[in-house]
């Protein structure tokens, strides 16, 4: 297991636990410290001592087995693994020279002391600095804090609001201190990975130039210099674009801190003042405090920062009751009471500010709650997987490829952001979509391939979506390649339909590319940089998705080199949970259980407005009218670069299986696929109904049925598992009975639980109780 990644949000928190993941970095960059400083020595003793030239190449070999690189996450890439074993490597070689007898060194100092001594100075040290810094401002805003958290309520209000602001300065300039410290910390522990072993490899190759009877020891270490070389490149490369991100994470909680603190819907942790009596005395004592929603239970750990970070023993209770406490009831500020269920008394805390007892208020159902509403953060009128998208993409694909696969640095040079917006307008409008020629100078291949990458970026879902994207990440990280490659390549064939035709025509073009890379330098690693974030984008921005993003690219890498087994063959784990057969499959779910709707629309689930109702009503008409705005682009779709996405292209599920029975593939409700009128490929107006016989009736364009059913809860919001919870439908459906509820897609239901009939949840909707179908909805 290596180093734990460090969240900046943690920063804000300043927890016991994030204290003790800091204790582990600043303890691995001692101990990288002190290597680096004998290593300087037994180099310059190397150098300056030949008679003792056998005994110091010893223990610099022994010094280099010895010592283990530790990386940040939870698993190591092929590249990493390389580097780490590449000092074991080193050492050996060195023990081989040993023995040969013939030992010449030149110009080592230059090579391998002076950038080892650089990276101490220029990184460690200044890492050094950084926590010198940070353990100022601790010490400095613990004291202002306490300073100011026993003024007196009586005071002055200016007095009051003048000690506030410094509070809040201090505490502002202390949470930045503690970011770019955190931030620096990691960058150190990334860079040792190629500004530390990059000398080394430096001076074994000088060794090489100048020891005529290692020649053959050199041939023989080529090979997997070539691969180290290669790995430290693409470390170096991965460096750089998670640097960047991380970067940009934390100029964003920098700019906007409250924004990105973690408030999480279960828990409450934080810093609380705790009244106390002791020697009949009452005194101000520090916890750490943890509430838990579910059991309301209150852990409490004795914890000052100042004090080094020594914890003390921890203390719990279930909560009672939570009460405000009035300001003229006591002289200190933001207090409030609780109650316990399992001690007697009242306990009287204080809390950091006003904000922050009404954080902790609302969390424990106190009188002052305050209701946080979800916010859409994604915006509407983005690219879609339709028959234009498709098009489009074919469009600019067969552009790159007729007129640039050979350009330098494809994909990798950005185009000008207003000529590549500007092209994706015209091309994604049906009514300019035939004017744009691909071939006119105008358009520069950079700014056709920045658009495939703006188009891929701008889907309201990445293309390999979020519901598989920790599956994906997961299965790079496995140590056996073969295990990787069969892995994904059963994920791949679980992703929707079109997510699926659209991932397949990219990748044969990448393919492509890489099989140019002698003249293009694309190689498979440097398209695997460019479009595994892109791809496979996280759900939510942290440190530890952001050190995820080598993985991805390792992901497009194995997608890119193994395309045609990925794509051609189907594998058999995807036809079930069991292997079997996919028409028993479709057939034994089609009668026991209500339809699937694993397969998840690329759109924003929204109750309609008013105005858009009638836009619902017509949607069969839009989507046809539509249809026939595409012609344009559709056309020529089928001699075009890649498979899949014009309307006259036959679906890789036909309606109908192998052994004559109707598929119980379903298709999208068009309201969901394609909102506002969006242009898309028209489905069939009438399906089938479910072969449950509780199964409600299915709307004009009924929602998908996936040959895997899963679930759309998580597995951890399984019915059995679920008990008063929320949840939202996804498609729309009418009920049949008297015990079923009628909604349309993103209604909320609420008090959402498991229902003795199986496939259906029980929940309520304006007051009303009644049936859902399980796989209809998907829980908050």
């Amino acid at each position: 297991m290596g180093l734990p990644a460090l969240e900046f949000s943690d920063c804000y928190l300043d927890s016991p636990q994030f204290r003790e993941r800091l204790k582990s970095h600043e303890a691995e960059l001692d101990k990288t410290n002190k290597f680096i400083k004998e290593l300087i020595k037994d180099g310059k003793a190397l150098v300056q001592a030949l008679k003792s030239l056998s005994t110091a190449k010893r223990k610099f070999a022994d010094s280099l087995n010895d010592f283990k690189f530790q990386c940040i996450g939870d698993a190591e890439t092929d590249d990493e693994i390389c580097i780490a074993k590449s000092l074991q490597e080193f050492a050996a070689v060195l023990q081989n020279l040993e023995d040969e007898r013939t030992r010449m060194i030149e110009n080592a100092n230059d090579v391998l002391i002076l950038p080892l001594e650089r990276f101490r100075k220029e990184q460690i040290s200044a890492a050094k600095e950084a926590k010198k810094k940070y353990d100022k401002e601790t010490e400095k805003y613990c004291g202002v804090l306490e300073k100011h958290l026993s003024l007196s309520a009586k005071k002055k209000e200016a007095h009051l609001h003048e000690a506030d602001n410094q509070v809040d300065n201090v505490r502002q300039h202390f949470y930045e201190v503690s970011l770019e410290y955190v931030f620096k910390v990691q960058e150190v522990q990334e860079r040792k990975m190629f500004d530390f072993v990059e000398p080394l490899l430096a001076f074994l190759q000088g060794l090489f130039t100048y020891y005529h009877h290692g020649y053959e020891l050199a041939k023989d270490f080529n090979h997997f210099k070539t691969d180290l070389t290669i790995s430290i490149q693409n470390t170096r490369n991965r460096f750089e674009s998670t640097r960047s991100e991380v970067e940009s994470l934390m100029r964003k909680m920098k700019e906007n801190p409250h924004e990105h603190k973690s408030i999480s819907q279960h828990l409450m942790e934080g810093y609380l003042f705790v009244l106390e009596k002791r020697s009949f005395v009452s005194t101000w004592v520090k916890y750490y405090c943890t509430y838990h929603r579910e059991p309301k239970r209150v852990t409490m750990v004795l914890f000052d920062p100042k004090s080094g970070g020594k914890m003390g023993e921890e203390e719990s209770f279930i909560l009672k009751s939570c009460t405000r406490r009035k300001t003229d009831s006591i002289e200190k500020r933001f207090c409030f009471d609780v109650e316990a269920m399992d001690r007697p008394g009242v306990i009287t805390m204080q809390a950091l500010s006003e904000e922050d007892r009404r954080l902790w208020m609302e969390a424990m159902d106190g009188r002052e709650p305050v209701y946080n509403l979800n916010r859409d953060s994604q915006a509407e009128g983005m690219a879609q997987l339709d028959v234009i998208g498709f098009n489009v993409m074919k469009k600019f694909i067969y552009a790159v490829e007729t007129r640039g696969i050979d350009e330098q640095g494809l994909y990798r040079i950005a185009g000008v952001n207003s000529k590549v917006q500007k092209l994706l307008s015209l091309t994604m409008d049906p009514k300019t979509c035939a004017d744009v020629e691909l071939d006119s100078p105008e358009w520069e291949i950079k700014t056709i391939t920045s658009a495939i990458k703006h188009y891929l970026r701008v889907l309201p879902a990445p293309l390999m979506t979020y519901q598989y994207q920790r599956s994906f990440i997961k299965a790079a990280k496995m140590d056996n390649p073969e295990t990787r490659v069969t892995e994904i390549h059963t994920l791949v064939h679980r992703l929707p339909e079109k997510n699926r035709q659209m991932l397949e025509l990219l990748v044969n073009h990448l393919a492509n590319v890489a099989s140019h890379h002698h003249q293009n330098l694309m190689t498979i690693a440097n398209l695997g940089v460019v479009f595994g974030p892109t791809l496979l984008r996280p759900q939510e921005e942290t440190v530890a998705a952001i050190m995820d993003i080598k993985f991805q690219n390792i992901v497009v890498e194995i997608l890119i080199e193994h395309h045609e087994r990925i794509f051609q063959d189907v594998p058999n784990s995807a036809d079930g949970p069991n292997n079997m057969p996919s028409n028993q499959s479709r057939r034994r779910s089609t009668e026991s259980k209500a339809p699937s709707c694993s397969e998840r629309p690329l759109t924003l689930f929204h109750t309609p407005t008013h105005s858009q109702k009638g836009e619902k009503r017509n949607s069969v008409a839009d989507v046809q009218n539509s249809t026939n705005c595409n012609n344009c682009s559709s056309s020529s779709s089928s001699s075009g670069v890649g498979g899949g996405g014009s309307h006259s292209h036959t679906p890789r599920h036909s309606l109908t299986s192998n052994d004559g029975e109707p598929d119980s593939r379903q298709t999208r409700p068009s309201s969901l696929l394609y909102p506002k009128g969006g242009g898309g490929i028209p489905t069939s107006t009438t399906s089938p109904s479910p072969a449950s016989p509780r199964s409600p009736s299915w709307p004009m364009f009924s929602a998908p049925s996936s040959p895997h059913p899963v679930s759309s809860a998580s597995s951890d919001s399984s019915p059995a598992s679920v008990s008063g919870r929320k949840a939202i439908a996804l498609y729309a459906c009418k009920a049949e009975h008297e015990s079923e509820l009628s909604f349309i897609a993103g209604t909320v239901f609420l008090n959402v639980h498991a229902s003795r009939e199986p496939g259906w949840l029980e929940g309520t909707l304006d007051g009303r109780k009644g049936l859902i179908p399980e796989n209809y909805v998907e829980f908050l």
